[in-house]
């Protein structure tokens, strides 16, 4: 599975885990992604996105279909 949201872009960061000692090892920091299937009444079908926690809030507040409309514009495909 791609930790990357279609809506916001979210992606895994990088950086260190450090130990009691001070020794480093590296790590990921991996964002919340969840699947999450809408249904897209403008074209009759059912989308089914990969999208953050947060990308499922903005979701909510803006409506599905302008969220679709952002992403195409972003270049993704749906």
């Amino acid at each position: 599975m791609s930790a990357h949201c279609q809506l916001t872009g979210a992606k895994p960061g990088f950086g260190n885990t450090i130990s009691h000692s001070h020794r480093r090892s590296s790590r990921r920091f991996d964002p919340n992604i969840q699947h999450k299937r809408y249904w897209l009444a403008g074209e009759g079908r059912h989308v089914r996105l990969t999208l953050s926690a947060k990308a499922i809030k903005t979701v909510d507040a803006i409506g599905i279909e302008a969220a679709v409309a952002r992403i195409r514009a972003r270049g993704g495909k749906i």
